[in-house]
């Protein structure tokens, strides 16, 4: 197994089903004692926002703002600049827990042996 998976999501409300699927795979692998980073890249940034992850709405899904709560508590999450810019996100607009960071470090955090990188 790896000794911590990166996880870069992509996807917000426009797909709700990969969206969601990022979001508990993170959750399940903090749950499950691995070390995560989850990276929130384009419609997810989004998410970094305190009341946003409320208004996803999919059925048979754990209710978003409980999974980034969880990946929160015992992982990383980091909210791509150059998403965060074009969106005019600011690091102090930010729930309390997220960082605002680039893809250099991003390619430092999947390059070291024993890291699995998943893009959703």
């Amino acid at each position: 197994m790896a000794k911590k998976l990166v996880i870069k999501v992509t996807a917000g409300a426009d797909a709700p089903e990969r969206c969601s699927q990022a979001f508990t795979v993170a959750a399940v692998a903090v749950a499950s004692g691995v070390e995560v980073s989850l990276w929130l890249t384009g419609e997810s940034a989004w998410f970094a926002l305190p009341g946003r992850a409320a208004e996803f709405e999919l059925p048979h899904a754990a209710p978003l703002p409980d999974l980034i709560d969880a990946v929160l508590a015992a992982g990383q999450v980091t909210l791509c600049s150059q998403c965060a810019a074009r969106r005019d996100i600011r690091e102090q607009d930010v729930i309390a827990g997220v960082r605002i960071a680039g893809a250099q470090l991003f390619v430092s955090e999947i390059m070291p042996d024993g890291v699995q990188a998943l893009v959703y």
